[in-house]
């Protein structure tokens, strides 16, 4: 064969260049070994997930609910199943009690509505040894027929015990189950962090598990529950989504710490804002039901405000002071009996701190009537202890809450002179009788008349409307009835911040102004 020498000396500069280049001659790294500590402990974190995922399943079910007919058949309720698109700034404020959806029953493009009603779909968990099972009161209220389906597949009618729709916790209950109760954990002492795990059906895929940790304690005010509900959720990550509803949040050594219960979400699927029921306040509802049927609440008669950094300044507190503020006393109630007064901070309650007014209205709330509880609160920057008995709620009532009262109703301005409080916005004018009497209060009430509200100045900032009476003013850290303008003039004159008491109908509230900046 014919050798060609060009090509021969090609061949050999190009096998040099290549053995000499330095990617052919470096060595290729092994694959780095994750070392022995963490395999270990992701081995046990994985065995511990699946530890509890075995231990908790076989006591979750599944709830199918047949809805009783509706009188909107063919029209699903869009409300309900609304989620308005996020803008620039995140969620509108305006829009986040429609963002927090109920999932458990089908989405509007599936929601099947029949002669007989509609049907959901939700979870729960074996509550005790007697047949009893709990869940959200909107998985199963208006329910006509209900079936849970167990861990084996077995399937079996259940029968509602109590709802109640103040906490959104209902028991059902089966003629018998052989999976034992699971066993009930104390989220007082659940920390931001904890590992949790969520059981349920979501979209109809029963014995799901999700795991996630405690994102934060006590939300409230999410108009989830509504006006007259008692919220303080445990907030997770946890994956929580349509058919989760009533199923149990556990931690890691099995004990369920809540029942799951809505999401806060822009679409229709999971966030990782999921809203937990404590089961402090579940189970105790849960007893409630199973021995009466139903849900006694109590009350000590005190219209709570909030307690913020400026309100604890005036007040003559650490700004970071914790508590609920007494707006009003009920007179005659159990608060007014133990001494309590408008101004009062309470700070605790039964041996519990007292942090923010939801969390203490429950704690009020279930507390037993007739029985005394210490109550702690500060007056004029001291700690204070009162002995209180809360009496039944239906016993304890405001007058706004009565039928017929507004608690609302301005008042037209008489021709006497009406004096302007540099700063703060509004004008003001003394409370007289004539002007009292449409406001339904009393004709010897002594306060000041808020004739006029200026157009983006702070008293309409803070809420103060026409109409409003101004009853109180803290002055010097103390809270002290004021009767003149020129009182009230004096005072506002010398002071960047003040606290007043308005009075609105039969309800009032204090609120903090801060004069406009010149």
């Amino acid at each position: 064969m014919k050798r060609n020498p060009l090509g021969w000396a090609a061949l050999v500069v190009a096998s040099a260049a290549l053995v000499s280049s330095a990617g052919f001659l470096r060595p290729i790294p092994a694959a780095p070994k994750v070392p022995l500590e963490g395999q270990q402990a992701a081995k046990a974190l994985s065995d511990a997930y699946a530890a509890v995922a075995e231990f908790v399943r076989p006591s979750v079910v599944q709830i199918a609910v047949q809805k009783k007919a509706s009188g909107m058949r063919g029209v699903p309720n869009s409300r309900r199943f609304q989620f308005p698109p996020r803008g620039n700034d995140g969620v509108n404020p305006r829009d986040f009690e429609d963002m927090l959806r109920r999932f458990f029953e089908p989405g509007p493009e599936k929601e099947q509505f029949t002669p007989r009603g509609a049907m959901g779909v939700g979870s729960g968990f074996v509550y005790d040894n007697h047949g009893h099972i709990v869940t959200n009161n909107h998985v199963v209220e208006n329910a006509e027929k209900i079936e849970v389906t167990f861990y084996d597949g077995v399937k079996a009618s259940a029968k509602v015990v109590g709802t109640d729709n103040k906490t959104d916790v209902a028991v059902i209950k089966v003629d018998n189950t052989s999976f034992p109760a699971l066993p009930k954990g104390d989220s007082t002492k659940l920390r931001v962090g904890e590992l949790v795990m969520a059981v349920g059906s979501p979209f109809n895929l029963s014995q799901s598990v999700t795991t996630g940790i405690i994102s934060a304690l006590e939300r409230n005010n999410l108009g989830i529950i509504g006006d007259q509900g008692y919220e303080s959720f445990i907030q997770t990550d946890a994956a929580i989504n349509r058919g989760n509803s009533g199923g149990p949040l556990v931690n890691m050594n099995g004990e369920v710490i809540g029942i799951n219960a809505a999401i806060f979400t822009g679409s229709t699927g999971n966030d990782g804002i999921g809203f937990t029921i404590p089961m402090k306040i579940a189970s105790g509802v849960a007893d409630m039901l199973i021995k009466d049927g139903k849900v006694r609440y109590a009350r000590v008669g005190i219209a709570l405000g909030s307690l913020d950094a400026a309100a604890a300044r005036q007040l003559g507190l650490d700004e970071n002071t914790k508590g609920v503020l007494v707006n009003d006393v009920l007179a005659g109630s159990p608060a007014e009996k133990a001494g309590i007064k408008s101004g009062d901070v309470i700070v605790g309650f039964d041996g519990e701190k007292v942090n923010e007014g939801s969390s203490f209205r429950y704690k009020v709330a279930t507390s037993e009537p007739g029985k005394p509880y210490e109550l702690v609160y500060l007056r004029d920057g001291k700690r204070r202890t009162a002995s209180i008995v809360p009496a039944p709620a239906e016993k304890v009532v405001f007058d706004t809450e009565r039928e017929g009262k507004e608690g609302e109703k301005p008042a037209e301005p008489v021709a006497t002179a009406k004096t302007s409080i540099e700063g703060f916005g509004l004008e003001m004018q003394p409370l007289t009788p004539e002007l009292a009497k449409p406001l339904e209060l009393p004709p010897a009430l002594k306060g000041l008349f808020v004739s006029s509200v200026k157009e983006g100045g702070p008293a309409e900032a803070a809420g103060i409307q026409e109409g409003d009476v101004i009853t109180k003013i803290v002055r010097d850290k103390k809270i002290q009835p004021v009767g003149s303008v020129k009182e009230f003039q004096s005072a506002a004159s010398h002071a960047d911040e003040i606290m007043i008491y308005v009075q609105r109908g039969t309800a009032g509230r204090y609120l903090t102004l801060s004069k406009a900046a010149k």
